[in-house]
């Protein structure tokens, strides 16, 4: 039996209400990060227990010695904004999402020309120590004036124990690499097929 056409347009409507009632739910719910009086940001707590997406790696040996980034980038977003992206393919206001820096294992067993080890799963690249912790965060409101709200900290590139506070990069220091190269709103999902796969889910 077909419903009416006002019949039919009604449930459409109820649909669109209840997906904007859920994000708005969601958005509500966010976990967000704690700023102090002169702006910085405190260091997240249990970052490790939030969704690891990924560990980007390029290293020194095929970056002609020289990486921009020669770590293991170990990537983890916040539980209610991750779950918000999956929901909506949008990152709400309030997201967090922490980078933890591990340099690359070095032993007798590495080769210099390469710096690759070889364990017993074959010839590779295998995480040392931890060198250093960024967050980045998104906040249209609070931060109005940074591009797309996103705004970056680092806690240290000394390794544990990491600073308890970390004041924002400039904006030319790393929003626009973002904004240019990355895929969704300034975050880098095309290296992240965990974030890809519940894009737009």
């Amino acid at each position: 039996m077909k419903l009416p056409h006002y019949a039919a347009a009604t449930v459409i409507v109820a649909f669109v209400l209840a997906g904007a009632v859920l994000a708005q739910s969601s958005a509500e719910t966010i976990a967000e990060a704690t700023f102090n009086d002169d702006g910085s940001v405190n260091v997240p707590t249990d970052y490790r227990r939030w969704v690891f997406i990924g560990s980007p790696l390029t290293p020194n040996a095929l970056n002609d010695g020289e990486a921009p980034f020669p770590e293991f980038h170990n990537v983890y977003v916040e539980p209610s904004a991750y779950d918000y992206f999956a929901e909506t393919g949008e990152w709400a206001n309030g997201t967090q999402i922490a980078k933890e820096l591990v340099m690359i294992r070095e032993g007798d067993n590495c080769t210099e020309d390469d710096g690759a080890c070889f364990e017993v799963s074959g010839n590779g690249y295998f995480q040392g120590e931890f060198v250093g912790l960024e967050l980045t965060v998104k906040d249209t409101e609070r931060f109005s004036s940074e591009p797309g709200g996103w705004v970056y900290y680092s806690f240290g590139h000394d390794g544990e124990p990491y600073a308890e506070t970390a004041q924002a990069f400039p904006a030319e220091s790393c929003n626009a690499c973002h904004e240019s190269n990355a895929d969704t709103d300034f975050v880098f999902t095309q290296f992240y097929p965990v974030l890809r796969a519940v894009q737009g889910n």
